[in-house]
């Protein structure tokens, strides 16, 4: 036989030779070790609010589990979940965080506001009286919210366009006469806008900071990397649906 080709024959059991076994075993061993995941290089704090039943918790959830439920129960005070994003050569940690529509709990959810770099007001394009409460909730951002919070203004429900009483033009006109809002119609149920709803947001907040910031700079700033959720001493903790 050729010596070229005259491998030794692994003996049964795992064989004699206790360096030839070990180096095998080691380097299996070295082969499944995975490499440990890239740190975010920013945290964002998103809220989401807005009359009850307009679906609130639908975007987030359709957001970052892709899924729908049709018979969402109300939130009760604040609920929150997490998602990882890549965007402009950066890796994002949201925190996107759902309040409850009812008066009741403005007391609770308006802590939430003072951290936040963007918010999502949403209202249902088949209800009226969602959309006439819109002045309000931007009462209670302009109290309550930073003034460099980004805002996006979410006409929601659009698959039901066979019951819509809020035109698009009148959303349009609403979020023109609030320096800096976007707008856009979006369906939860038929994940229409989505994803763009909160990429854009995201987009539009990243393009206001300097991307190039220091770990150093980070430790004290609302987008260091702290241990999740940032709940106001003041408050309970929330509860955060398993993902």
């Amino acid at each position: 036989m050729d010596p070229r080709y005259d491998f030794p024959r692994r003996a049964a059991g795992g064989g004699s030779g206790g360096s030839a076994n070990s180096s095998p075993g080691l380097g299996a061993q070295s082969r499944r070790r995975k490499m440990p995941p890239r740190p975010a290089d920013f945290k964002l704090q998103i809220i989401i609010i807005g009359s009850r039943g307009v679906g609130k918790t639908s975007l987030m959830e359709r957001y970052t589990d892709d899924t729908f439920c049709e018979a969402c129960k109300s939130t009760v005070g604040v609920d929150f979940k997490i998602k990882t994003v890549e965007l402009r050569g950066k890796k994002i940690r949201l925190q996107i965080w759902d309040t409850a529509g009812q008066e009741r709990f403005n007391s609770i959810t308006s802590a939430y506001y003072r951290g936040a770099k963007g918010i999502v007001l949403v209202y249902d394009i088949t209800k009226e009286e969602t959309f006439a409460d819109l002045p309000k909730w931007m009462k209670m951002i302009d109290k309550y919210a930073s003034e460099e919070a980004e805002l996006l203004l979410v006409g929601n429900k659009l698959d039901c366009e066979s019951d819509r009483i809020i035109s698009k033009q009148q959303g349009e006109r609403f979020a023109s006469r609030i320096s800096g809002m976007r707008f856009c119609e979006a369906s939860a149920k038929d994940n229409f806008n989505v994803d763009e709803i909160f990429l854009k947001l995201v987009d539009d907040i990243l393009s206001k900071m300097p991307l190039e910031v220091t770990n150093k700079e980070l430790s004290g700033s609302v987008l260091s990397l702290q241990p999740e959720p940032e709940v106001p001493p003041e408050l309970p903790p929330p509860r955060m649906r398993c993902c």
